[in-house]
């Protein structure tokens, strides 16, 4: 049972750590979905909870509307033209919003605002569709819907709580359909691909299906904590499906993956946004050798 704690916040919109956005809005912290294998998991330590909580907690930022109109009124030209994200660390259309609606709220004050900057949203819900009149208001915007799998199976295992996934896969085809700009957020790239190429050729054949253009893709992040975690939720499954996992960290792995999603981007004609696979090893490496984090 997830458990659900109102806060204030001070502040709303976060200067960016990600290579293609500027800033960051995030309304809640914590997440309904409780995916297992999600790297947000370490934003429980600013509000007291433990990694291996992550999914049974959720607090909502109720003055986030607010504040967004705040510091918006307080920039300067140069700075509204920057790239906002919502969200990083948490999904901006999980459950809650339904009730809180700081989303909507959000995108209402960017609308209202005549914001000429990138406004990008990333979620695995269908509720992002109640606000397409919104979206479509904004002066530059783009919806993308994370999907890993095209098997429910799969999504409900890992994803837990979070919509299925044909059920995004047709959040993306309906958005496209509103005519809103889209991408599929291919996040993480589950490591069975390496052995079982015709199931990402699936993946990537229903998202050129539902119209989308443009994709992220992104390995899995293979720290220590989220491979314990991973080990719990495989440990009824069989000892083949760990094995794949334990190896997913690896160059080796990386570097086969890889190659599938490049022949399968160039045969549906996709456009890989950073024109590579992201990597959270490759991103660790380069905050040590620049000493920033």
């Amino acid at each position: 049972m997830t458990e659900t704690k109102e806060i204030e916040s001070r502040s709303i919109i976060q200067k960016s750590k990600l290579p293609d956005t500027d800033y960051v809005i995030n309304p809640y912290i914590g997440c309904m979905f409780g995916c297992a294998y999600c790297y947000a998991s370490f934003m429980g330590r600013f509000v007291g909870e433990s990694f291996e909580n992550w999914g049974n907690y959720l607090y909502v930022k109720k003055n986030a509307v607010i504040l967004a109109a705040k510091e918006l009124a307080a920039w300067d030209s140069e700075q509204r033209t920057s790239s906002i994200l919502l969200s990083s660390v948490t999904d901006p259309y999980q459950g809650a919003e339904k009730q809180y609606r700081l989303s909507e709220g959000i995108l209402r004050v960017l609308a209202e605002n005549n914001y000429p900057g990138l406004v990008s949203i990333l979620t695995k819900s269908p509720l992002v569709l109640r606000d397409a009149d919104i979206l479509k208001a904004l002066t530059r915007k783009e919806v993308g819907v994370t999907v890993t799998t095209t098997d429910d199976k799969t999504s409900r295992f890992l994803e837990v709580r979070a919509p299925l996934a044909s059920t995004r896969i047709d959040t993306l085809k309906k958005l496209n359909n509103l005519g809103l700009r889209t991408y599929a957020f291919v996040g993480p790239l589950l490591p069975h691909y390496r052995y079982y190429p015709h199931l990402l050729e699936e993946l990537f054949m229903r998202l050129a299906d539902a119209g989308t253009k443009t994709l992220f893709v992104e390995h899995m992040n293979i720290n220590f904590r989220i491979r314990s975690r991973l080990v719990d939720v495989l440990s009824s499954d069989l000892e083949t499906a760990q094995e794949i996992y334990s190896e997913a960290g690896k160059v080796t792995h990386r570097i086969a993956v890889e190659k599938h999603v490049t022949e399968l981007v160039s045969k549906y004609g996709f456009t890989l946004r950073m024109q590579k696979v992201l990597s959270h090893q490759e991103d660790k490496k380069r905050e040590f050798e620049t000493g920033k984090e």
